[in-house]
């Protein structure tokens, strides 16, 4: 049995920061720090968790993190004179919302009052729409890691099938039309499709993306095919059972240590970007 290419996001992440850490420093130099607002509302612990691990890469490559945090009471409107503030303070180039918000919020709202050359974390409607039409300057973070990962292994996409499993507005969705943008032919599944089996089963490029643990099986790839597995659960496994996919597949992202960390290196790059282009 023929040992599959490991797709090695630490190894992506790394590359990517190597050459942020010099857009920074020439960032530095012209009195720019680049930085990123966090908003957390509610004392959810991934959450919070996510948002520590966020900053605690700002801060390693010379940038700021900027951590707002609000009660789990906040409303709407609260929520969104806070991203209103920061959309007109010059010394942030990013803003993410942490997802989920509370349940009496509207998040959509929420997400699409951020500015869109701010919009760092790809989230809003617009920069959906920008995406679909392939001139998005900030995609979703985790669909623009799996791109980062198909081109830093050199592996091809133009005229591939790719099939998608998963249709979230901020990963299934968008990474099927950078995917289809790239000239593949892309079926887009979810965890309702039926016969689904054998619809994997004619990709040459999987992405999971569905967020049910070990839920697309070995037996379901063909042989040869690239797997991206993009589903974190816990246990630390992702959406595809790991060692049945790769008995099958040529190449495969791990979890953890596949998409996750090139996921965060695209939300620092991207806040680089808004730095440098709103400090021309």
């Amino acid at each position: 049995m023929k040992t599959p290419l490991l797709l090695d996001g630490v190894e992506v992440s790394n590359r990517i920061k190597a050459d942020l850490a010099k857009r920074v420093t020439a960032l530095n130099e012209k009195g720019i720090t680049p930085s990123l607002a966090t908003i957390l509302v509610g004392e959810d612990p991934s959450s919070a968790t996510y948002v520590r691990m966020k900053g605690n890469a700002c801060h390693k490559l010379g940038m700021e993190s900027k951590k707002i945090e609000m009660p789990t009471e906040t409303t709407t409107e609260e929520l969104l004179a806070t991203i209103q503030q920061l959309n007109e303070d010059h010394t942030v180039h990013g803003i993410l919302l942490q997802h989920p918000v509370p349940e009496q919020i509207d998040e959509r709202a929420a997400f699409d009052a951020i500015a869109i050359e701010k919009d760092v974390d790809g989230v809003t409607t617009l920069g959906f729409a920008q995406n679909a039409f392939n001139f998005a300057q900030y995609p979703s973070c985790t669909p623009a890691a799996i791109m980062a990962i198909l081109d830093h292994y050199d592996l091809p996409i133009e005229g591939k099938h790719a099939v998608v499993v998963g249709r979230s507005p901020i990963l299934g969705k968008p990474v099927s039309m950078m995917l289809l943008n790239r000239n593949a032919t892309v079926t887009i599944c979810h965890s309702r499709t039926s016969e689904l089996e054998a619809h994997v089963k004619q990709a040459d490029i999987v992405v999971a993306a569905v967020g049910r643990p070990e839920f697309i099986k070995g037996e379901w790839i063909k042989p040869g095919a690239v797997v991206l597995d993009a589903g974190y659960n816990k246990g630390n496994v992702g959406d595809c059972d790991y060692d049945g996919c790769a008995a099958n597949a040529s190449a495969i992202t791990p979890v953890p240590g596949g998409v996750g960390p090139v996921t965060i290196s695209m939300l620092l790059k991207h806040t680089v970007d808004a730095a440098e282009r709103l400090n021309p």
